[in-house]
């Protein structure tokens, strides 16, 4: 046996290991964790034990992975590193727990880390607004981003975006440049800030506002991440809004997590010509999105309070949500 479970003695420590252990968004940990706490969990992997709801088969496969050569080598140093690092961690049932995240079930994070104020997860969730795009922004996508995180920065709501090239960075920029609130979650460990052409912006957010991540310290960026990723940046905040995104960028799964969850999303139009339109125009088209020109506009979408899909048509919340392809290339 692997021999984990002493390393996990209360639901943090467990958290904390599992999440050295397992990806994020791995449906069998996430379902496990529900059912039976993080330390059960932990210990499960230490004994032949049938978790609830998995066949023995699923059992073997789930510890299988967990407990892999290559998962355990360093196990307890990694541990160590974090545990020194200062860097901190929130769990469900802290007060700075960001309840929003709950409603990704068995989804949710099994642990966040945290630097700068934690205080920012607290805020209610109509008071967190998301803003993403492509990567490959033009200067007018840019600019649009900015200016709308820097008015809904002004009217203090916290902006949320995970610090990529383009869209991403003009909205953490604006909104540093307003004196606002800003979140910035990461694919990778905090500590390890990515791309690494925005480590100072995204050292001034720590400094400012807050880093987020369910990667322990230390941990390098993926695929995999990116794209599990999307689910916090659409769970945390009552809208998401998309500013210029290509057929197959990474911001259209953000939008598709948002509006699985019952939030609001909205699409700044863009120019006819241009390819990062396409995103936007056919969220819009298809009337996924509400059309936003201003902060007014998002205001009016973070105030929607109704049972389901606020504000959307009832086509609207018969259709799928897009299809989110590959994230763009550019990093």
């Amino acid at each position: 046996m692997s021999g984990v479970a002493g390393l996990g003695v209360d639901d943090r420590g467990a958290r904390v290991v599992l999440s050295l252990l397992a990806e994020p968004d791995d449906s069998v940990t996430g379902a496990l964790l529900r059912r039976v706490g993080a330390v059960e969990t932990l210990g499960l992997l230490d004994t032949d034990t049938t978790g609830p709801g998995l066949g023995r088969v699923d059992g073997q496969v789930w510890r299988d992975r967990l407990t892999s050569p290559g998962r355990l080598v360093g196990l307890e140093q990694r541990l160590r590193m974090v545990e020194e690092s200062g860097i901190a961690t929130l769990v469900p049932g802290d007060a700075h727990w960001p309840r929003a995240l709950d409603d990704l079930d068995d989804r949710a994070p099994y642990v966040l880390f945290v630097r700068g104020a934690t205080s920012f997860l607290a805020r209610p969730m109509n008071d967190l607004v998301t803003v993403t795009g492509s990567r490959a922004a033009s200067a007018y996508g840019e600019h649009a981003a900015g200016e709308l995180a820097g008015d809904l920065a002004n009217r203090e709501r916290v902006l949320v975006a995970g610090g990529a090239y383009g869209v991403e960075a003009a909205v953490h920029r604006a909104v540093l440049a307003a004196g606002g609130d800003t979140i910035a979650v990461l694919a990778g460990g905090v500590d390890r800030p990515y791309p690494s052409g925005h480590r100072d912006l995204l050292e001034r957010v720590g400094d400012v506002g807050a880093l987020v991540s369910e990667l322990p310290p230390g941990s390098v960026p993926t695929r995999h991440r990116f794209l599990t990723r999307s689910r916090l940046l659409g769970a945390m905040s009552a809208a998401t809004v998309v500013v210029e995104a290509g057929a197959r960028s990474g911001a259209l799964r953000v939008a598709s997590e948002a509006h699985q969850l019952g939030r609001q999303v909205g699409a700044v139009p863009g120019p006819i010509t241009s390819v990062t339109s396409h995103g936007p125009h056919e969220l819009l088209r298809t009337g996924r999105a509400h059309l936003v020109t201003s902060a007014a506009d998002v205001e009016e979408l973070t105030a929607y309070r109704a049972t389901q899909r606020p504000g959307l048509s009832a086509e609207f919340t018969r259709r799928e949500a897009p299809a989110a392809g590959p994230p763009e290339r550019s990093l």
